[in-house]
Parts: structure tokens; C-alpha cells; sequence
């Protein structure tokens, strides 16, 4: 056991740190800017991420940070002796690093197990009152999570530094995300062979692996409609999910504009490249929709029963658009858990197409 120190971290004394953040595809992306603070404040230190396997993407070639470990979601279906062996691989790797520093985002069981086997002089961790003494004391900073106004994930992910004497400066909480060389060419390469320059074109990203945060395939095809009357090029994504291929079909099934669809087809950092080179990127509350902040692209965000002013995208011209419902944010999986969302199928397609008409005019 150890207790809560609660005091400033020396950073010109860090040598090694580790930030867990075991979480989806946008949560470790809205971490980026962590990495960037720490690397500036400790520029001797070398900094390692801890991530699901499938989130590695988009934190690799991020320049503060030296390594990524992973967990793999698939170990758990390969038996009880292979997923040992792994767990038992992936703890001799950390252990081998020998943190100062061990950063854990998240409530997750697995941060308070890491500070007591890997032992940082350091660590951090969301304060869990209800955890008791076995989380409390595993860790010896906590930070709490905030009252009154909602507190974006981007912030709340920087007051694990605060809490441990650093206050990044506004140029320090930016998202990071580096396409790379490979997925630039292979985008360019798409692109040139649809006729399309960059800029020339405004990118659609509709799905979500979590359907209640996705407007109807009827109204995403109006707009469709409205934005190809005017002349612009339009290119649509989608993940390799089945469910969201089949949105995709039920727009296209409902517009006779030409549309390039890339659905499928893209990894998440060529998706990065294709956001990139967009004059303007429309979507969910999503990974893509952060993608595309991250990347400066203007956004205009369709929110139903998420939190805007959590997740809304982070330091990019937008467009947030929400109902009037009065019961919205409500976390829940569509109204009653039924998977539809009403403060999102209710957006009227004129009022999402205006606020695209806004930002293309800006």
C-alpha cells in the first residue's frame, strides 16, 4: 500500500512514463494532446501508451510518444492458457521499461494492478471514492471529476497532469494524428482516380458502431441531395461493419446523386488522409467525426443522446447540431434503450444543410 502524495512531479527528473487509456477509437485519439504536454514539460522522457490493440492506429507516429503497448480484445477467445501467456508477455515488457511515471485514464481495475506491479514513483489516477482503499491506495495522485458544467474529454484527460503540478498551455491541447507517408499516397491515388483535388470535395462519414447516435439513411440522403444540387463533390466512408455498409446501401438507394464510396476500404489513418483533404467532413458523434478535428477539417456534428460539450469536436470550425428535447443528453442507448434516438431522427435535413452551407462559406 502507499499513500496519496498529492505533491508536483519534478518532470526535468522523468525518464520513463506510461499512459494507459483502454477505451474506443475517439477516447484514445482525445488523449493525443496528453502526450504532446507531457513531451514538452519532460523532453528527456520517454512515453509509452498502453491501448487496446485495435486503437493503436491513432496514436502511431505521434511524436511524443516512444512506444505503444497492446492488449489484444482477441485473447480472451483464445483460451484461458494463451491468454495468460500474453498478459504474462505483455507485464515482463512494461516491467522491463521501469516507469516513473504511470498515467491511467480511466476507471478501469487494470490501472490500480499496474501501479502495484510495475511500482512508478508516480502515479495517477480518476479519483473512485466507491473503489475503497484498494484503488485509492494504489496510486499516490488522484484527479476528480468535475462538478456543475460538463468538462470536455480532451480537458478531462489534461487534469491528469494538472493534478501532478503541469498546466499545459493552449497550443499544447491540440489532437495529434499523423497519416503518415503510405496512407497519403494511397488516398491521393483515390482520389486521382475519381477526378478529385483536394479540397474539391466534402467527405460524409454517417455510421457508428452504435446505431442510436446515427441519423436516418433517409435524412443523410436529403442532404445528399441538397448538397449535390449545389455542386459539390461528395465522397462517402463507412467501417467494414456489416450494419454500417448497409446504411451506406440504404443511402445510395435513395439518391440518384454520383457519389464516390470508399466504404471499407480506408484503414483509420487513410481515413485521417482523406478527412485531411476535404473541404468538409459531416458525421456522428464518432471516431471519424474526431478524426476529422484532429486533422482541422470543418465539421459540422450531428448529436443526439451524447453529450456535445464532452465529445463535441475539439478545436475546429463546426457545427454542432441538436434538438430541443429537454431530456437530451441523456447517455442512454436511443429513447427507452430502443436504439433510436428521437433527438436525432427529429433534425430536420434544412437545418443541417444550412449549417454546411455556413462553414463551406466561412
Amino acid at each position: 500500500m502507499r499513500a496519496m502524495t498529492e505533491t508536483a512531479v519534478p518532470f526535468d527528473q522523468l525518464r520513463r512514463a506510461l499512459v494507459v487509456k483502454l477505451r474506443h477509437h475517439g477516447d484514445v485519439l482525445l488523449t493525443s494532446p496528453l502526450f504532446a504536454a507531457l513531451k514538452a514539460a519532460a523532453p528527456g522522457c520517454e512515453i509509452d501508451a498502453l491501448v487496446y490493440a485495435d486503437t493503436a492506429p491513432l496514436l502511431e507516429a505521434h511524436p511524443a510518444i516512444a512506444q505503444i503497448h497492446r492488449i489484444d480484445r482477441d485473447w480472451k477467445r483464445q483460451g484461458v492458457a494463451a491468454q495468460a501467456i500474453a498478459e504474462w508477455r505483455l507485464l515482463g515488457d512494461l516491467r522491463a521499461r521501469n516507469y516513473d511515471l504511470l498515467i491511467h485514464l480511466t476507471e478501469h481495475r487494470r490501472g490500480a494492478w499496474l501501479a502495484r506491479l510495475l511500482r512508478p514513483r508516480w502515479s495517477v489516477a480518476p479519483a473512485r471514492p466507491e473503489r475503497g482503499g484498494l484503488w485509492r491506495n494504489a496510486f499516490t495522485h488522484s484527479f476528480a471529476p468535475p462538478r456543475g458544467r460538463p468538462r470536455h474529454t480532451v480537458e478531462r484527460n489534461l487534469d491528469a497532469l494538472r493534478v501532478l503540478g503541469l498546466h499545459p498551455a493552449p497550443e499544447q491541447r491540440r489532437l495529434v494524428l499523423v497519416p503518415g507517408a503510405a496512407a497519403a499516397a494511397k488516398v491521393d491515388a483515390l482520389l486521382a482516380g475519381h477526378s478529385l483535388p483536394a479540397g474539391g470535395f466534402i467527405h460524409l462519414h454517417p455510421g457508428s458502431r452504435w446505431l442510436f447516435k446515427c441519423w436516418p439513411a433517409e435524412k443523410m440522403a436529403g442532404l445528399v441531395e441538397l448538397l449535390n444540387a449545389e455542386g459539390y463533390r461528395l465522397v462517402l466512408t463507412a467501417a467494414p461493419d456489416a450494419r454500417e455498409r448497409e446504411m451506406i446501401a440504404a443511402i445510395r438507394a435513395r439518391s440518384a446523386a454520383p457519389l464516390v464510396d470508399l466504404s471499407g476500404q480506408l484503414s483509420l489513418r487513410e481515413l485521417a488522409a482523406l478527412t485531411a483533404r476535404a473541404k468538409l467532413f459531416i458525421g456522428v458523434d464518432s471516431a471519424p467525426m474526431h478524426i476529422a478535428a484532429a486533422m482541422g477539417t470543418p465539421t459540422v456534428a450531428l448529436f443526439g443522446p451524447s453529450g456535445e460539450q464532452e465529445w463535441g469536436p475539439w478545436q475546429v470550425a463546426q457545427r454542432v447540431m441538436v434538438s430541443g428535447h429537454s431530456c437530451r443528453p441523456c447517455g442512454r442507448d436511443g429513447c427507452a434503450g430502443s436504439k433510436v434516438s428521437d433527438c436525432l431522427t427529429t433534425l430536420p435535413v434544412q437545418r443541417v444543410f444550412a449549417a454546411c452551407q455556413e462553414l463551406l462559406g466561412a
